[in-house]
């Protein structure tokens, strides 16, 4: 049997400290550009969308230089059309490329350039953005600092976002990028609106930061639904089951910050840029605050009856973000590290006390880790640690409990735990 620490993973999530200071240097240089929107200029080397990708791209160039070359920068684009734009415009994402010992197994970590106000059409005015989603774009160029310090299995890509509030058209484009050049996406980790502790009405919620995450996969067809209902699978398809696996990691780093695992897709009848992740199969998930405040999204600068309306970098928290960083680059760490998830774990225990689990073995996987519980709790409470591809687990009856397996390194980095379910019917 292969003895791996339970805890191994979870002793290296401490590590990455990230900086307030140098996340608060970020928005505010983004915010310097007056307004991010995706129909303004891309000629003007001061202000406009055009100037703040061009600074991303730098911010990305110099991570990579003192990392001697470990990051490479990568502009993708493509013209868009639609409502919101309706002329068409040249949608561009700006892409940092982290190659691991597997250029094609591929974590995912991303916020939103662009910025907005009241009227979405309105791309001249001043639109700081500076949460919304300036805090997005700082958190992942402080994870690209501090994880290219490290070598991994998988190759990381931190992406900052065109036209989100346009149409979700960067993460489309991306999305599709990703299908196009057949990479295998572990997850996709989309940060929005993640720096703020004031919400609405002076509400504070400094300590924790919610994850939402899809149960049922949007790719999922009729029959899958109805399969993976009847084997008592929703509450753990794959984005869930990232959803969970972030929980544990924030749950390991010191300070008490909560991850509340917000068991929908995104918040109520909104969206954002992990949702053409999902339409395409790939975990992913949404970062966001605790609290929104509401007065200070997709707002007109201004002041009414005492009241401060704007996404300004006044209503910032860097403290809070810096911990939501922290998060963020503990949990690419460790699945940039693990092996690939097992593609499918089948379960077979009809009419027995015991189970037999089988799974499809991972490429370099030094060995497996089965997770179960009771199904009336909704995290994992039992494991086993075993090298290759079955077991038998005795005194574990499928009836009543809920299993899954994830492939460990030889370090203990674990992989997203894989359901486990009936094997496919000929």
């Amino acid at each position: 049997m292969l003895i791996l620490p339970l805890l191994a993973a979870a002793a290296q999530v401490a590590a990455p400290s990230p900086d307030p200071a140098r996340l608060k240097a970020s928005v505010t240089a983004l915010v310097g550009f007056g307004t991010r929107h995706t129909l303004s200029s891309t000629t003007d080397p001061k202000r406009g969308i055009g100037a703040a990708r061009n600074w991303a791209a730098k911010q990305f160039e110099a991570i990579g230089r003192d990392c001697g070359g470990c990051i490479k920068v990568e502009r993708i684009s493509r013209s868009f059309t639609g409502p919101r734009a309706p002329n068409g415009v040249v949608v561009e994402d700006v892409l940092g490329i982290q190659r691991g010992r597997d250029p094609n197994r591929v974590v995912i970590i991303g916020g939103h350039i662009d910025s907005r106000v009241t009227d979405v059409m309105d791309a001249t005015s001043d639109a700081p953005g500076a949460n919304d989603d300036a805090s997005g774009v700082a958190l992942v160029l402080e994870t690209a600092r501090l994880l290219s310090k490290r070598t991994f299995d998988a190759t990381i890509v931190y992406v900052a976002f065109s036209a989100e509030e346009q149409g979700l058209w960067g993460a489309e484009l991306l999305a599709d990028t990703a299908a196009t050049r057949g990479w295998n996406v572990t997850a996709m980790l989309n940060n929005d609106i993640v720096g703020n502790s004031i919400g609405q009405g002076g509400v504070r919620d400094a300590g924790r930061v919610r994850v939402f995450s899809e149960g049922i996969r949007a790719v999922e067809d009729l029959p899958q639904q109805q399969r993976r209902r009847g084997e008592g699978g929703e509450d753990d398809g794959p984005s869930r089951a990232l959803a969970k696996t972030i929980d544990g990691i924030a749950d390991a780093i010191p300070g008490g910050f909560d991850v509340v695992i917000d068991r929908r897709p995104d918040r109520f009848g909104r969206g954002g840029d992990h949702e053409p992740f999902l339409k395409r199969g790939y975990p992913a998930v949404r970062f966001s605050v605790g609290a929104e405040n509401w007065d200070r999204q997709h707002q007109d600068l201004r002041t009414e009856n005492g009241t401060v309306y704007g996404d300004t970098i006044e209503g910032m928290d860097f403290a809070y973000l810096a911990r939501v960083t922290a998060i963020n680059a503990a949990t690419i760490a460790r699945l940039a590290a693990a092996p690939a998830a097992p593609a499918t774990v089948v379960l077979v225990g009809d009419l027995s006390r015991d189970t037999k689990v089988s799974w499809t073995p991972v490429p370099g996987a030094a060995g497996y880790r089965i997770r179960w519980r009771a199904n009336d709790t909704a995290t994992w409470t039992k494991s086993r640690d075993v090298q290759g591809s079955d077991a038998t687990l005795q005194q574990v009856p499928v009836d009543d409990n809920f299993i899954a397996v994830a492939a460990l390194a030889a370090d203990g980095s674990e992989s997203l735990p894989t359901f486990g379910g009936r094997a496919p019917r000929r």
